[in-house]
């Protein structure tokens, strides 16, 4: 467990071997909780990430509103004749 300490701003380096297992980066939020008697450093969850391809086996809305549209143009030039 690294020793590290407080500098006269309150500031402290988090080593780079437990900065490189959380997959910090320069500028990332991080979130600092308190937890009872110690703190807690988490990075933010990159939603993003997380959701990126959730809905890609879902269907499409806009591939079924343009099937819908044509169906009515199609019924519609029906009637008309």
């Amino acid at each position: 467990m690294p020793l590290v300490r407080l500098s006269s701003k309150g500031q402290i380096v988090i080593p780079k071997s437990i900065r490189d297992k959380l997959g910090l980066k320069p500028q990332k939020p991080v979130i600092l909780e308190l937890v009872k008697d110690h703190a807690e450093i988490r990075p933010v969850p990159d939603v993003i990430r997380e959701l990126k391809g959730a809905l890609k086996h879902r269907p499409s809305a806009a591939k079924a509103l343009i099937k819908e549209h044509r169906q009515e143009v199609e019924q519609d030039g029906k009637l008309s004749v």
